[in-house]
């Protein structure tokens, strides 16, 4: 049985570390390095780099700082943010990347997962999605939240699989820091449509909304930011609980 993964996520903007609630009302929350090391200490199994505004602000991800965090680190590390092309990617892996994940130029340009599955193997490439209940639908957003589309998240997640992608990252702007828990219920019905990894994100607020995402799910892993990132949880901690309730956790 497969260890399920703790990920911590660094959302990053003009070089610091942010958090908000449903995407919005954005607070700082700590350097991005300082947070990376002390999360490898602590013994998350993966971290998670989000340049946040890189896609909205046309630019690309800010690889000095890329290359600072990997340093810190010993543990898996995905970048995400303004990845629009090949080159791109090349860039974040020679900086530290072991994965990257892209959202926004994967829904723009769909064949842009089957190249970067080609180009550097199926299991490099992260797809997220960003995904909001919307007049009885779950919609895909782009653009770090800000712009709807019409497309249906399910078979969005289904034509990533196809093209791809190694895993899907998935966000609900719903649950987003609101520490009300996961969306276990959407999250359920996207892993069990799919059979690559599901990292369930958006929600998380205690201890025990990790062993319910674990539990009524099944999903791969579970990411979150603010609970961590102000010491509300600590990863150890999460880790004995989830092993008291038979949950396969990595050794600390």
């Amino acid at each position: 049985m497969l260890s399920k993964r703790i990920i911590p996520c660094l959302d990053v903007k003009d070089g610091r570390t942010v958090k908000g609630v449903n995407f919005v009302d954005l607070r700082d929350a700590g350097d991005p390095v300082e947070l990376a090391w002390n999360y490898s200490q602590q013994g998350a199994d993966e971290l998670v780099f989000l340049d946040i505004t890189a896609t909205h602000e046309r630019r690309k991800t800010m690889v000095e700082l890329v290359k600072a965090v990997a340093r810190q680190i010993n543990i898996p590390f995905t970048i995400g943010g303004g990845i629009n092309e090949i080159a791109d990617a090349d860039a974040l892996l020679n900086a530290g990347a072991d994965k990257i994940s892209i959202n926004s130029a994967a829904v723009r340009n769909p064949e842009l997962i089957d190249e970067m599955a080609k180009a550097f193997g199926v299991q490099f490439v992260v797809v997220a999605v960003d995904t909001r209940h919307t007049d009885g639908k779950n919609i895909v957003y782009l653009n770090g939240g800000r712009i709807p589309t019409e497309k249906e998240t399910l078979h969005w997640v289904l034509e990533a699989e196809c093209r791809g992608a190694g895993e899907i990252l998935l966000t609900s702007m719903d649950h987003d820091g609101t520490k009300a828990g996961f969306d276990n219920d959407f999250l359920k019905i996207v892993n069990d449509a799919v059979s690559i990894p599901v990292i369930a994100s958006g929600g998380a607020g205690n201890v025990q909304h990790f062993v319910d995402v674990f539990e009524k799910t099944n999903v791969d892993a579970a990411l979150a930011a603010s609970v961590f990132h102000y010491g509300e949880i600590l990863i150890p901690d999460l880790k004995r609980v989830l092993k008291q309730h038979n949950i396969e956790v990595r050794e600390i």
